[in-house]
């Protein structure tokens, strides 16, 4: 099970963490990451970490603005948003690759399904 926390409304250039619960288990099996979602668009991978060597992958939207992080002393992995956009309004999904490997990542980012993904977290960005 993963379970997100942390979304909320944001002004513009604005901050949010957003941090996603998981079991111990899965922290150290499957790569975890973040897609977003906003209405009338298609699912967008953020970012990702893997658990094998902790290689980190981001969108080009968010590269330098996001940072992904995992603390297995929590059992949490966060995304720490900073200068936050409009077009960052979505609601974000904390999900799971299929192994711990940087390419278990793909499918977070691709069309592809993940193993399992949380109920979601709301972002918004207006003033």
């Amino acid at each position: 099970q993963l379970v997100e926390s942390g979304g909320g409304l944001v002004q513009p250039g604005g901050s949010l963490t957003l941090s996603c619960a998981i079991s111990v288990f899965t922290l150290n099996t499957f790569a975890i990451g973040w897609f977003r979602q906003a209405p009338g668009k298609e699912r967008e991978g953020v970012s990702c970490i893997s658990t094998s060597d902790l290689t980190t992958r981001y969108a080009d939207s968010v590269k330098g603005r996001f940072t992904i992080s995992r603390d297995a002393a929590k059992n949490t992995v966060s995304l720490q948003m900073n200068n936050l956009k409009s077009e960052d309004t979505a609601a974000y999904y904390c999900a799971a690759g299929y192994g711990p490997s940087p390419a278990n990542c793909a499918v977070i980012f691709d069309k592809g399904r993940p193993k399992d993904w949380g109920q979601g977290t709301q972002v918004t960005v207006s003033s």
